[in-house]
């Protein structure tokens, strides 16, 4: 399943980084090979001051070897070892009319000393932040994510997008980092589900990842925005970065397995603010993204 599974991450690597090109009009995805010293590595993939896009990342890897005793404790195991492999990406759009969205898909084995297979699990999910909140773009984004998930089970899409919401919540600012949409984790074999059902599923939600961001992009970036504007949007993506630092598993992981740090650290934008203090104007389209960060909603029709 481990090769499988690879395989499948790389040729959606291609497939987003080409399509992500094609919207900005510009700017390149630059690729970047590495190794990790103690097993596996990965493609980086990053595109900077594009037409669209200001920063982003699509990255993959897969890295091997004895699992730290740190992520032991976190996994209550033993002396095991470790594959991991996945995707990740995201993406911070120049204007702030543009959403910024995050996805990741991995798949994850443990070892005994003997070589044997002790767990297995897939994970993933992708998420919109958006800093102008129109509705419809989290309508659309959400009714995506319930379509790829009823193909496989129409409980999966309440189900993770609740975890969705559990997950991407910034705890010491009582908020959501973003409008949600799916996280799902630890997705062993069971009776019900085999690990190909598994397999089947999360590729569905990850070949589901354009359709459900490209035409908000379309959409909104071209819209026109003040430099206010643009003040809120790197005040938000402080937040961004503060979810990431200090809540996120995915970067805790990369940094206690000595990931590579540029390919772990891309996700964070460029241009940010930290304002003591900061309160939108009441009735304001800020405060109204405010209110519903702090209360997350149903979505999808």
């Amino acid at each position: 399943m481990k090769e499988k599974f690879y395989q499948y991450i790389q040729q959606l690597q291609d497939q987003i980084t080409k399509g992500l090109e094609d919207v900005d009009g510009k700017a390149k995805f630059q690729e970047d090979l590495w190794t990790r010293p103690e097993g596996g590595g990965g493609r980086t993939r990053v595109i900077e001051n594009g037409n669209v896009f200001e920063k982003g990342g699509v990255n993959i890897s897969a890295v091997h070897g004895v699992l730290p005793v740190s992520m032991q404790k976190y996994f209550n195991v033993g002396d095991v070892d470790f594959f991991a492999c996945g995707l990740s990406l995201v993406i911070h759009p120049t204007s702030p009319m543009v959403p910024t969205v995050h996805a990741n898909w991995r798949y994850f084995e443990m070892y005994d000393k003997q070589g044997n297979v002790v767990r297995s699990w897939f994970g993933g999910g992708q998420d919109l932040t958006p800093y102008y909140l129109f509705d419809e773009d989290a309508i659309h984004f959400h009714s995506v994510c319930k379509t790829a998930c009823d193909k496989h089970n129409e409980a999966f899409y309440p189900q993770y997008k609740k975890q969705c919401d559990e997950y991407f919540w910034n705890a010491h600012r009582n908020e959501a980092r973003g409008v949600g949409g799916l996280f799902f984790d630890r997705l062993e074999e069971t009776t019900e589900m085999t690990s190909q059902q598994w397999y089947d599923f999360v590729t569905e939600v990850g070949n589901s990842f354009l359709e459900a961001y490209v035409p908000i992009v379309e959409k909104r970036k071209d819209l026109p925005y003040t430099d206010e504007q643009r003040n809120w949007q790197e005040i938000r993506r402080g937040r961004y970065v503060e979810f990431n630092l200090v809540h996120d598993k995915g970067t805790l992981f990369g940094l206690k397995t000595n990931g590579r740090i540029e390919s772990i650290l891309m996700s964070l934008p460029p241009h940010v603010q930290w304002v003591y203090d900061h309160h939108p104007e009441e009735g304001s389209e800020e405060a109204r993204l405010l209110e519903i960060l702090g209360n997350p909603r149903e979505w999808a029709i």
